[in-house]
C-alpha cells in the first residue's frame, strides 16, 4: 500500500500500476482460492452489503456516513458537487464499532438461524 495519495487515505499497488481500492474480481479470486464459491456462496460485494445493513439495522449508524465509508457518491440533486462530507470520525468509530462487532461474532456470540415456518 502507498501511502496518502491526493484525497484518498490508501491505494493498492497493481504490477504494473496502483488502483484506488479493491477490484471485487481481487476479493472473489481471494474467496475462490479459499474454496467458496462466487456462483452459489458468497461475492465480495455480498460482504459490502452484509455489512451496510448491520451497521445500520443493528448497529445504528448513519446511513450518509455508511454510504461515504462504501465510497457511494452523494445521491442529492448535485451529487458531489456540493457535498463533500466525508464524516471522519464518525467513520473511524464506526469502522471500530464493526471490528469489535466481528470479534463478538469471532468469539461465537452468534444468534442460531431458525427454518421460517410459514
Amino acid at each position: 500500500m502507498d501511502g496518502a495519495h491526493g484525497r484518498r487515505i490508501w491505494r493498492y499497488r497493481q504490477k504494473y500500476r496502483a488502483i484506488d481500492g479493491l477490484r471485487e474480481n481481487t476479493i472473489n479470486a481471494a474467496l475462490r482460492r479459499m474454496g467458496y464459491s462466487t456462483k452459489e456462496n458468497i461475492t465480495g460485494h455480498g460482504f459490502r452489503a452484509t455489512a451496510r445493513t448491520i451497521l445500520d439495522e443493528r448497529l445504528g449508524f448513519d446511513r450518509a456516513a455508511i454510504e461515504a465509508q462504501l465510497a457511494h457518491s452523494a445521491k442529492d440533486l448535485n451529487g458531489r458537487a456540493y457535498n463533500r462530507t466525508e464524516f471522519v470520525e464518525q467513520r473511524r468509530t464506526m469502522l471500530q464499532a464493526w471490528a469489535n462487532y466481528l470479534d463478538t461474532l469471532r468469539q461465537g456470540n452468534v444468534l442460531p438461524l431458525r427454518a421460517h415456518s410459514g
